[in-house]
């Protein structure tokens, strides 16, 4: 499929070219072209009538399959270029949603690629229902009005069926989550832009090979991996990657993935060292965005910047630096922020930042173990071992652990007939 690009800049928007002509080539569009413009938006075309003139002269030579622009359009102003170009017209959210089309495989992936679809359809199909009103055109996708209405019907009703699967998903996915915090997992949420290396970093944290490829939007299905941080078992998933600007209809259709992040005990946010500051704070400041419409700012947050391998130890110590001067400027709950490669293994600054944080969660704390019943010592201590991290061990008449442990797993030591008196902070 043959694209022409348009990018439109202004004081109140604006668009990476790179990131943009790399969306279209995960889409599998072949890029013949691409205009720029730097204007406030025109309310008719999104353009100016002279850069759609000669836009007009590019696809009458260049008969492209579609004109993709890299701002939203509004249900008007798509359906006023396509009367003009005579050529399927997209935006950058639709776009998106062909990405994710292509990247769906599980059943959840594709109910809200499909439900996102359908939310963004809505308005175009109000809009052709317009048009027809005003007999300026045969409906939408070639139907008259009346079918147009059906399919509008249609429309709602197959949304509505998707959110009550949907629904059921995530009440399945909260069941899990559940049993995880009671067997003494911590659960960790990998968050960020896409094409970061979340991928990676679940592969190095978990010691595994899922795909990881160097493209947007690898993940759309979430994927959660354990592994053991000294003593604690831990709980990492990667979730969907997020984008400048993400609009809420994306957000919601992908509540049910994006809800990891919601209900984890930390969130990685991970940043690709590499790029050049203006992308990086612009990344970051996107995803901060979203992380703020979840309503997750107040989770203990560490900032990883990934891929530091591909750039030199002083320029990441830079990078560092100025994110941290942004996260005490707006007061964002950032633990640390650290700089590791996923790709190489190089996590040790992310491992005691994980350690740090962890022992600062409600869930997890010092306990003191007393145990009266000889015989049910070694039970007790590999129970321990399983969920938490001894520290000191008192023997005699009665056994005496002090241990870190999850507090979902109190209850299971109860079980064995042990007292268990929690420790202050000050005895931590």
């Amino acid at each position: 499929m043959r694209a022409i690009g348009v990018i439109r800049r202004s004081r109140r928007e604006g668009t990476s070219r790179e990131e943009f002509e790399e969306l279209l080539r995960s889409a599998g569009y072949e890029v013949v072209a691409i205009i720029e413009q730097n204007r406030e938006e025109h309310p008719r075309y999104n353009i100016g009538k002279g850069k759609l003139e000669e836009l007009r002269k590019l696809v009458e030579e260049l008969k492209p399959d579609k004109v993709i622009f890299a701002n939203r359009l509004t249900p008007s102003q798509a359906y006023n270029l396509w009367k003009e170009l005579r050529v399927e017209v997209i935006d950058r959210w639709q776009l998106v949603l062909e990405i994710f089309e292509k990247r769906a495989h599980s059943k959840e992936a594709k109910l809200q690629v499909e439900l996102a679809s359908l939310q963004y359809e809505v308005p175009l199909v109000k809009e052709a229902i317009r048009r027809i009103k005003l007999g300026d055109r045969a409906g939408f996708k070639g139907m008259g009005e009346y079918q147009t209405r059906q399919y509008l019907k249609h429309i709602r009703y197959r949304m509505g069926r998707i959110r009550k699967e949907l629904e059921r998903v995530r009440a399945d996915r909260e069941v899990k989550r559940k049993r995880r915090e009671e067997v003494g997992f911590i659960l960790i949420a990998l968050a960020g832009y896409t094409n970061a290396g979340k991928s990676t970093l679940l592969n190095a944290l978990a010691r595994e090979d899922i795909e990881a490829r160097n493209q947007m939007f690898t993940t759309l299905d979430t994927t959660t991996r354990r592994f053991k941080l000294g003593g604690k078992r831990v709980l990492a998933t990667d979730t969907v990657g997020f984008i400048d600007g993400l609009p809420p209809f994306i957000v919601e259709a992908f509540h049910s993935t994006l809800e990891e992040i919601v209900k984890a005990d930390i969130i990685l946010l991970v940043l690709d060292a590499s790029e050049p500051w203006a992308e990086i704070k612009r990344k970051f400041l996107a995803s901060i965005n979203v992380l703020r419409e979840l309503k997750a700012l107040d989770k203990p947050m560490i900032v990883a910047l990934n891929k530091r391998d591909l750039t030199t130890e002083e320029d990441v110590r830079d990078k560092a630096e100025r994110i941290e001067e942004i996260v005490e400027e707006r007061g964002i709950n950032v633990h640390r922020v650290v700089s590791i490669s996923a790709k190489l293994g190089q996590l040790e600054e992310l491992y005691d930042a994980l350690e740090e944080v962890i022992l600062t969660l409600p869930k997890y704390g010092a306990f003191e173990i007393t145990v009266s019943e000889p015989e049910k010592v070694p039970q007790v201590m590999a129970m321990i071992n399983a969920i938490g991290e001894v520290l000191e061990v008192e023997y005699g008449a009665e056994t005496r652990i002090r241990a870190y442990v999850q507090t979902g797993m109190i209850k299971e030591l109860t079980r064995l007939g042990v007292e268990i008196k929690r420790q202050s902070r000050e005895d931590e």
